[in-house]
């Protein structure tokens, strides 16, 4: 079993920056650094989209939405992912969730909201 935990959503006006961190752990792992780890959102009316993910060789997949504004990265000793978003526009608003690929077996976080106002 493996628990994501996401967060460090916020109400913030357009241009303005955004760090996001995910933790996860298990008691049967003590290390993820084999596991792809990545973020998605989900806007209302919308269906759940890859935002970022960062696979274990370290090679990134960004959406083309993001490119340029949007930096994943990971911690491997704290089991950490993080979000870092620039200059957001109203249309990153979405409740973004953290994912973790395990045996073959999705884990998500909760999820943490994002509000950008214009």
């Amino acid at each position: 079993q493996v628990s994501v935990v996401d967060a460090g959503g916020g109400l913030l006006q357009a241009g303005e920056p955004l760090s996001l961190f995910c933790k996860c752990t298990s008691a049967r792992l003590s290390t993820f650094t084999g596991n792809a780890m990545g973020w998605y959102r989900q806007a209302p009316v919308n269906t759940r989209e890859l935002v970022a993910i960062l696979n274990p060789g370290g090679i990134t997949n960004d959406a083309n939405s993001v490119k340029g504004r949007f930096t994943i990265s990971r911690d491997n000793a704290e089991n950490t992912v993080y979000l870092q978003m620039n200059s957001l526009k109203p249309e990153d608003t979405a409740v973004y969730y953290c994912n973790v690929l395990h045996q073959r077996i999705d884990y998500w976080g909760k999820g943490t909201l994002v509000t950008v106002s214009s």
